[in-house]
């Protein structure tokens, strides 16, 4: 029975991409990672096994590996005045069940507020807000399935919008082996809310990972294929720009690595396709695409850092704290 339900959840986030939404987005601030450890190591890392409870929000699948009762904040600055805060607490229930809840604030600061032309009359704050609720049992003692639902609001001025959505994923876990795989469907849902006249589509997200844990070093080695709904050369133009088939395929990945220099210390470095490609200006990527970071574990307490690059106009730095009651 267990078998088959696996089967089944992989068929209905197959399944799901026929339905996967096209073109402009809202709430992209969904895109931007939250986790330092997957920030880290591409981005968008799905796969990685740690006790980070951060990491549901790219996989609710990883949360069986989380310590009892932990509380987790993180910040991260974006551009300019923008700034995006999380945090998350997670639960075990019973020997294979384990919950979570989260929240997450990208705010843009204060903008200035014009006619139609260009007086200024004002002033007004913008932000993206991210509620949160999860769960994931531990199918067999190799895989772990979890789902998720959130509730997305958007203010911006006299404006606001309401999103509805969930996440679904799935990670098979060798422990022996150090192999780990996993399949997420990241987003499904849409705006009950509008913004404006027209509701605006979620930025959906069908994703694979694997990583594996070399067995004569402390390395691990992450490979994440995203935007598995996404192949056309038009939804990757940039100025026009025709691209090759191989091009396309590579806009699709995330390499991330990771250095374990004790039981207590790692460090790790990514680097991702997509991100270095939509931030190239006159040939030049400005190190966009990189990424890296490191973290301390001491005792019950968890820190990480992480740099990278999220938006054209700044670099980003991104910080992590835990603690396990």
């Amino acid at each position: 029975m267990k078998r088959l339900y696996i089967f089944s959840l992989i068929l209905t986030l197959f399944g799901l991409s026929i339905h996967a939404q096209t073109g402009t987005t809202g709430y992209d601030f969904l895109r931007i990672p939250t986790s330092v450890h997957a920030a880290a190591t591409g981005g968008n890392n799905i796969s990685i096994i740690e006790d980070d409870a951060s990491l549901l929000f790219n996989n609710p699948a990883l949360l069986s590996n989380v310590s009892d009762k932990t509380f987790t904040l993180q910040g991260m600055s974006y551009m300019s005045d923008s700034w995006l805060l999380g945090a998350s607490f997670v639960k075990m229930s019973g020997e294979r069940g384990t919950w979570a809840v989260a929240a997450q604030v990208l705010s843009y600061g204060d903008m200035t507020e014009t006619t139609a032309d260009f007086q200024e009359i004002g002033s007004f704050s913008a932000s993206d807000i991210c509620l949160q609720g999860g769960y994931t049992y531990l199918l067999t003692d190799y895989w772990s399935g979890g789902a998720q639902g959130k509730v997305l609001m958007s203010n911006y001025g006299d404006y606001s919008s309401v999103g509805l959505c969930v996440d679904l994923g799935l990670n098979y876990y060798d422990e022996a082996h150090g192999f780990s795989f996993s399949i997420v469907a990241q987003n499904l849902g849409g705006e009950v809310d509008a913004l404006y006249e027209e509701s605006r589509k979620l930025p959906f997200n069908l994703c694979m990972g694997v990583s594996y844990e070399l067995a004569n070093a402390p390395i691990r080695l992450s490979l994440t294929v995203d935007d598995l709904t996404h192949w056309n050369k038009d939804y990757y133009s940039v100025n026009g720009e025709d691209l090759s088939s191989g091009k396309r395929l590579t806009n699709h990945l995330s390499l991330g690595a990771d250095i374990f220099l004790s039981q207590s210390l790692w460090v790790g470095l990514g680097y991702n396709f997509r991100r270095a490609y939509e931030m190239k200006v006159q040939d030049s990527s400005h190190w966009a695409g990189f990424s890296l970071g490191a973290g301390l574990s001491v005792k019950r307490f968890k820190i990480g850092v992480a740099y990278g690059k999220y938006h054209i106009a700044s670099s980003s730095f991104m910080a992590n704290a835990a603690y396990c009651f």
